[in-house]
């Protein structure tokens, strides 16, 4: 039972949102292949949320939330030291309403296996306000497996 009625959202067609999102979605992408926390955190609002088993592993915390910038920016060198081979960016299309942006990066690539992923990241203002990120069982599997160079 739904405590709220299910929302269909649909796509945009207003080219600001495009611009935004596709302006986010490149940024926060080109900042986490050069491992450049201070162009990541540009892009995340001072309230911003990620949740991520990634969280819970990394700071040894009951639960995957890291709340505030402060927090962001204290958890991104952690995730840019712990990168995994396993990590590589081939990735499905990017779908957006121009307020949440959701992407994959599935497992099965043409390059061989990679760490799953799904992204959601919910925008306001022109920053990031929450970001998800759903992993796939070949993903959970890279922390136990000693591949994820903590």
């Amino acid at each position: 039972m739904h405590d709220a009625p299910i929302s269909f959202r649909q796509p945009t067609a207003d080219p600001a949102l495009i611009d935004v999102a596709q302006r986010i979605h490149h940024a926060w992408n080109d900042a986490l292949e050069r491992k450049d926390a201070d162009a990541i955190l540009t892009l995340y609002a001072e309230d911003a949320v990620i949740e991520s088993p990634l969280v819970a592993y990394l700071l040894g915390t009951e639960r995957g939330v890291c709340a505030g910038k402060a927090a962001i920016r204290d958890f991104i060198p952690k995730v840019f030291a712990n990168q995994p081979k396993e990590r590589r960016t081939w990735r499905n299309p990017v779908f957006t309403d121009g307020h949440v942006m959701m992407w994959e990066y599935p497992r099965e690539t043409p390059h061989g296996d990679q760490m799953d992923f799904a992204e959601v990241m919910e925008i306001s203002d022109g920053l990031i306000r929450r970001h998800r990120i759903y992993w796939g069982w070949f993903g959970v599997a890279t922390l136990t497996s000693g591949s994820h160079g903590r």
